[in-house]
């Protein structure tokens, strides 16, 4: 799978949950349910222990039936050990030239972090293939998507920090080619307690309502 390919991939499915947790195991046991509720893409972040590890484990278990990326990453060296684990794109909540490079010697897509439109337009021209907007909530969620996209329609945006159900659909419509979703989706607090098929149902209601918001007539 090329960088095209990838990308095209992260654009149909439209959610990209942003998973943290407390240990590997953790993670594996929230990437298993929501890959139950028919979500196929997945963001690791370098904040689990032993994310790398993870990746790696993530990535024999799962082969091409789920998209795994790598999050929080903040330097080319990090980048490079996710990428060689089996990342098939990089998340950064900054733009850091080094970063965005190698991902693109791999032939991996960058997703860099910016807020402002100055910030969107640099990480644009500093190759990122895709434009993080956190955290998205402060500056007016997806009112703020709809207006970046009126002089920047090029540029592929994911919004990240605000994004729930409740709004999943409102950031679609805006104009965001994905959506990176947290905790609102990634319930650890419903894995601790033994209630994964919880996690489960907020993936299957999410997909739903993406697929709603992209529906003739729902722009």
């Amino acid at each position: 799978m090329d960088a095209r390919d990838t990308l095209q991939r992260i654009a149909q499915t439209g959610i990209v949950p942003v998973v943290r947790a407390a240990s590997g195991e953790e993670a594996l046991a929230v990437v298993d349910a929501i890959r139950a509720g028919g979500i196929d893409v997945i963001e690791l972040t370098m904040t689990v222990p032993g994310a790398v590890e993870v990746i790696r484990e993530l990535a024999r278990r799962c082969g091409d039936d789920v998209l795994l990326g790598a999050g929080t990453v903040l330097d080319a060296e990090t980048a490079r050990a996710c990428m060689l684990a089996g990342a098939r794109f990089v998340v950064s909540p900054i733009v850091d030239a080094g970063t965005i490079a190698c991902c693109r010697t791999y032939g991996v897509p960058a997703m860099a972090g910016a807020l402002t439109p100055t910030e969107v337009v640099q990480a644009w021209k500093a190759g990122a293939d895709v434009v993080k907007i956190f955290p998205c909530s402060a500056v007016g969620g997806a009112s703020y998507i709809r207006a970046l996209k009126a002089p920047l329609p090029q540029i592929a945006l994911m919004p990240t920090g605000g994004v729930s159900l409740a709004t999943v659909g409102d950031f679609i419509r805006a104009g965001a080619t994905a959506v990176g979703a947290g905790a609102d989706l990634v319930d650890v607090a419903r894995i601790r307690a033994g209630e994964p098929g919880a996690v489960t149902e907020k993936a299957r209601q999410y997909v739903a309502a993406v697929a709603q918001a992209r529906a003739p007539g729902k722009s």
